[in-house]
């Protein structure tokens, strides 16, 4: 099957497809905390009063930190789906 040009990307494949940035925040925020979440990924939304709300804010702006929590969604729910700790 061809895509015409103008189609948006298949996304079938994609494991964040239909997830929202603000979920991945607030599971995380579940899971492993925010202070696991700084030493993973080291922005001071995440350490300096850390909230979703001011997170949201730097990470819809900041593609390199984005894709860093989305790595970081995307292992510790395979953790988690697998019954492993998520480690620091």
């Amino acid at each position: 099957m061809v895509t015409p040009p103008d189609s948006p990307p298949d996304q079938t494949r994609n494991p964040l497809h239909g997830i929202t940035l603000e979920r991945m925040l607030s599971e995380l925020v579940e899971s492993i905390g925010w202070e696991k979440m700084a030493r993973r990924v080291r922005i001071a939304c995440f350490t300096s009063d850390p909230s979703v709300s001011s997170s949201l804010k730097f990470l819809r702006r900041t593609p390199w930190a984005r894709e860093k929590v989305e790595r970081m969604y995307l292992d510790v729910m395979r953790r988690r789906r697998h019954g492993t700790t998520t480690g620091g």
